[in-house]
C-alpha cells in the first residue's frame, strides 16, 4: 500500500496525517452565505452549530453551558470534575491560579488539580450543577470516564441528563478491569433510553467496535492542544487528526451499510484551534468538532484564560499541562459568530465555517463532507 513506509527491517508504518497538512478545494460553484446551514442533529436533539465542548472545567461550567447551548452548540459538564466535588469552585480554581503566580514549576498547578481530584465525587453537587443547566431549557449533557460510568450513570439519569459522554483518553468497546465488573459497552447502553456518545479512538477497527455498541456518536482524538496535552510524551498515543477523522468516516459509511441505515455521528477531539481547523475537521468527514482550547479565550470561561484537559488530574500519569497563555479578549457570541478584527481565525470560529461552506459552494455539513481536499508536499 502506497500510505505504508519502512522505518526499519521488517517493521513498517502507516503514513497519517494531521489536519494541517490538508486544505480544502474550491468548487466551480460558490453561493451566499446567508443560504448555508450549520445545523446538526443526533437522536432526537437538533443543534444549529457543529459544537461540542471538550469536558473540562477550565471551559465549561453549569453557566457557560447554558451559554453554550442557548448560541447553538452543547456544553458537556464533567461529572468528576470540580463543580462535582466542590462546593465553592471559585476557591478552587484561585488555588490553581495561585499556583501559578507564585512558582515558575509546571508541576505545582498539576499537582493543585491532583489534590483538588482527590476530593469525592458528590451526587448532590452534580445534581445541582444539572439542575442549572435543565431549568434553562438547553441540552444537558454530561461526561463520565468509563471506569465510573456504570457507577455514577444512574443517579446522572435521574437529575435529568439528556445525552450522556463515555470518554477517555483511549476507549474500547469493552473495558477490562482486574479489580471488578469490565464495563461492556454494548450492555450499558442497551439499558438507557438516552443516547450515548462513546470514545476517544483513533483508528476504523476501533471506530466500527464502538459503533456496533449502540452509541449515537463516536468521539475521534483525546483533545490534543500544541503545547497542553501531553499524551504522546507521556504513553507515546497520537491521533494524526485528518486520518483518524477520515477513518472514522469509513468505519460510519460501512456500519450504515451494515446496517441498512443506521448513521452514528463522528465527533473530532482534537488538533483543531483555528476555524480553518474546524471546516477541514468537517470536510474530512466529522459532523461536529469538540472544542476545548479554542473556547478558553471567552470572558466567560470559568478558567479566567487557564486551560487544561481533565488527564491533568490523573493521580499517577497526568498528560497535560495547566496553560497560562490564553488570551481572553471576546465575548462567547463573538468567539463563535463575529464579527471578527483578528485575522488569525481564532475568533468568529462557525460564522467562518459558515463562510468556507459557502466559497466551495456547500449547503450543509453532510454535503460539505464530500468537499475535494488536497495534501500539502
Amino acid at each position: 500500500m502506497r500510505d505504508l513506509v519502512e522505518i526499519g527491517m521488517g517493521r513498517t508504518a502507516r503514513r497519517a496525517y494531521e489536519l494541517d497538512d490538508v486544505e480544502i478545494i474550491p468548487s466551480r460553484r460558490t453561493r451566499s452565505s446567508k443560504d448555508v446551514s450549520t445545523a446538526w442533529q443526533i437522536d432526537a436533539y437538533r443543534f444549529e452549530i457543529p459544537l461540542i465542548t471538550h469536558p473540562t472545567d477550565a471551559i465549561v461550567s453549569p453557566g457557560t453551558a447554558v451559554a453554550i447551548g442557548e448560541l447553538g452548540g452543547l456544553g458537556v459538564l464533567n461529572a468528576e470534575g470540580l463543580w462535582a466535588r466542590h462546593g465553592d469552585v471559585e476557591e478552587a480554581l484561585f488555588r490553581l491560579v495561585r499556583a501559578l503566580e507564585d512558582t515558575d514549576d509546571p508541576a505545582a498547578p498539576v499537582k493543585v488539580l491532583q489534590e483538588l481530584h482527590a476530593a469525592p465525587v458528590r451526587m448532590d453537587l452534580i445534581a445541582e450543577a444539572i439542575k442549572q443547566v435543565r431549568e434553562s431549557g438547553v441540552t444537558v449533557a454530561v461526561r463520565v470516564s468509563p471506569q465510573r460510568a456504570a457507577e455514577l450513570t444512574p443517579d446522572l439519569l435521574a437529575a435529568g441528563v439528556e445525552i450522556l459522554v463515555v470518554q477517555g483518553t483511549i476507549i474500547s468497546a469493552e473495558h477490562v478491569s482486574r479489580d471488578g465488573e469490565p464495563l461492556n459497552l454494548k450492555s450499558f447502553i442497551a439499558d438507557l433510553d438516552v443516547p450515548v456518545i462513546a470514545g476517544g479512538v483513533g483508528d476504523y477497527r476501533t471506530a466500527m467496535h464502538l459503533m456496533r455498541t449502540g452509541a449515537a456518536g463516536v468521539v475521534v482524538g483525546y483533545g490534543y492542544t500544541p503545547g497542553v496535552t501531553t499524551t504522546d510524551a507521556v504513553l507515546g498515543i497520537g491521533v494524526p487528526m485528518a486520518t483518524a477523522i477520515s477513518d472514522a468516516a469509513a468505519a460510519r459509511r460501512d456500519y450504515l451499510d451494515e446496517t441498512g441505515g443506521r448513521y452514528v455521528h463522528v465527533i473530532a477531539d482534537g488538533g483543531a484551534l483555528t476555524s480553518g481547523d474546524i471546516a477541514k475537521s468537517i470536510a474530512c468527514g466529522a459532523d461536529a468538532v469538540m472544542l476545548g482550547e479554542p473556547l478558553a479565550a471567552a470572558a466567560e470561561a470559568p478558567g479566567q484564560g487557564l486551560y487544561w484537559t481533565a488527564s491533568s488530574a490523573h493521580p499517577s500519569v497526568p498528560r497535560s499541562h495547566v496553560s497560562s497563555g490564553v488570551d481572553q479578549v471576546v465575548d462567547l457570541r463573538s468567539l463563535l459568530f463575529g464579527p471578527s478584527v483578528d485575522p488569525r481565525g481564532v475568533t468568529n470560529l462557525f460564522g467562518s465555517l459558515r463562510r468556507a461552506m459557502a466559497k466551495t459552494g456547500y449547503s450543509d455539513l453532510k454535503e460539505f463532507q464530500k468537499v475535494g481536499l488536497t495534501v500539502r508536499g
